[in-house]
């Protein structure tokens, strides 16, 4: 990947499904990932790192073993390596992931919704 600007909203353009994650940038061992979202997904964690989440448009949940976290357009959260979850959204949601590279959107779990295909657009 060489040096260049990154328009989310045209890149957001060029996914066309939902639930497919895109790689639109990597640094050091990070990947930067976009996906459309419009679910109610698994509880999950990361045992080995934490995870974040930007919210370009849309809304999204979500649910902590303790507590329901609301984001929106414009928002992020960080969260903690270890920390079960469960991201949802009743509406279309437009996400950036930022998360080392090799992470699972499935985490621990592991099963049908894991996505190990990883387009760079």
């Amino acid at each position: 990947m060489g040096i260049s600007v990154i328009n989310f909203e045209k890149k957001f353009t060029k996914i066309k499904e939902l639930h497919s994650y895109k790689l639109v940038a990597q640094m050091n061992d990070y990947h930067f990932k976009l996906v459309k979202m419009k679910r109610e997904f698994i509880w999950h964690s990361h045992p080995e790192t934490d995870e974040v989440f930007i919210i370009i448009d849309g809304k999204m949940q979500i649910d902590l073993r303790d507590e329901t976290l609301y984001l929106t357009k414009g928002e992020m959260v960080v969260i903690p390596r270890g920390i079960e979850h469960k991201p949802s959204s009743r509406e279309e949601c437009k996400i950036v992931l930022i998360e080392p590279v090799g992470t699972l959107n499935t985490g621990n779990i592991g099963g049908d919704l894991t996505d190990t295909e990883l387009e760079l657009i």
